[in-house]
């Protein structure tokens, strides 16, 4: 499977896009990303993101609950790619990125039409869009 998560919410835009930190909203809401995935089962054995600050923070976080330590993966800073192919001969993987490139690669696989909102995960398997799940989704599986 292949989970793609989004960066959580972060700082406006007024200076350099790369460096923009989470808030305080989007450290809670890749906290709560990472525990609901334990609480799913998910598995996860390897994380990649971006290496904008937002996504990165929001991949150190979840992967903390996941006890793994996420790579930086260039391809996904910014425009499309193949997350098939970034998660080949790797097991479960989570991909850590930006809109519209996260949910531009699940219609790309899928078919589906989505809008991956700040904090949201989709679950692929295959060409299967297993789950489309918002931060209060996330929030509810991932308990206090």
């Amino acid at each position: 499977m292949i989970y793609l998560l989004r960066h959580g919410d972060a700082e406006d835009g007024a200076g350099d896009d790369a460096a923009r930190r989470l808030t305080t909203k989007g450290t809670r809401q890749a906290d709560t990303a990472g525990r609901a995935l334990i609480a799913l089962n998910a598995g996860i054995e390897v994380c990649l993101t971006s290496s904008k600050m937002r996504a990165a923070e929001t991949a150190q976080r979840a992967c903390r609950a996941l006890e793994i330590e996420p790579e930086t993966a260039p391809e996904l800073r910014g425009g499309g790619f193949d997350a098939l192919h970034l998660a080949a001969g790797r097991g479960e993987t989570l991909l850590v990125g930006h809109e519209p490139d996260l949910s531009n690669e699940v219609a790309r696989v899928t078919g589906a039409a989505i809008k991956l909102r700040k904090g949201g995960l989709a679950v692929l398997d295959g060409g299967t869009l297993v789950a489309l799940l918002r931060p209060r989704d996330l929030a509810s599986i991932a308990g206090p």
